[in-house]
């Protein structure tokens, strides 16, 4: 999950796909990368203090359950040493992560990693781990300012990889079809990315907002709400482009 743009949805994302893949009886692990730990904390889990990524013991003995029936969690962390670790990665820390990842990554269906909101090195370091990147968008006026540079970003690592990564999807995020700026930014994101961008959207509600502070998923909070219904429909969408 990549947006070097905060407030945008990535997290409530990752939180929310994460479990509803989960739910639908996906195997999934959740992995926090993201120093302010807001996806470790959403799912009522204490952040590490250290990062497991960093750590030179096995990740399975880091590996979390959740609440929700086949959601798992590397919980993120708020320690200086290891989040500097992490964003200042070489080489030789790039491949540790890598390493971390691919030995676990067998013994589920998917893993999803929630990223910094940011470009930089942290970032980075996710998108060489990862097989694809999915980048949510809020519907507002500056929608598509520095997405140029986070695009230019992605492809040079999925030239670095040997096209091991690939984009894997667009999604639209604080949807309001009452608003004329939210179709004329559907509008300009769908002529320019064309097929990549999800047809699932996600609307604002609050029940999105009040759910991470409760620990919860919005599916455990608010299971009849309009967010649920969206993520459940992003999900089937997610499933039916695998």
């Amino acid at each position: 999950m990549v947006n070097q743009k905060g407030g945008v949805g990535k997290t409530t994302t990752a939180v929310n796909l994460s479990a509803a893949l989960a739910m639908s009886g996906q195997r999934t692990l959740l992995v926090d990368m993201d120093p302010q730990c807001n996806a470790t904390t959403s799912l009522g889990i204490a952040p590490t203090d250290g990062h497991p990524l960093v750590q030179s013991n096995p990740l399975d003995e880091f590996i979390v359950d959740t609440r929700v029936e086949n959601l798992t969690i590397v919980p993120g962390s708020r320690t200086f040493h290891d989040v500097d670790k992490l964003a200042t990665a070489g080489d030789a820390e790039t491949k540790i992560v890598r390493n971390h990842l691919d030995s676990v990554i067998e013994q589920y269906d998917f893993v999803m990693i929630d990223c910094p909101p940011s470009i930089g090195t942290l970032t980075q370091t996710a998108l060489t781990a990862s097989t694809e990147v999915l980048m949510p968008i809020q519907c507002e006026y500056f929608a598509m300012e520095g997405l140029t540079q986070l695009i230019q970003t992605i492809k040079k690592v999925i030239v670095a990889t040997d096209g091991r990564l690939t984009f894997g999807g667009i999604l639209l995020t604080m949807y309001d079809p009452t608003l004329e700026l939210t179709g004329e930014v559907d509008e300009e994101v769908r002529d320019f990315f064309g097929d990549i961008v999800f047809d699932s959207v996600v609307p604002r509600d609050v029940s999105l907002c009040e759910a991470p502070s409760h620990g919860k998923t919005v599916f455990q909070y608010a299971p009849r709400s309009r967010g649920a219904f969206a993520y459940t429909q992003l999900c089937m969408e997610v499933l039916q482009r695998d």
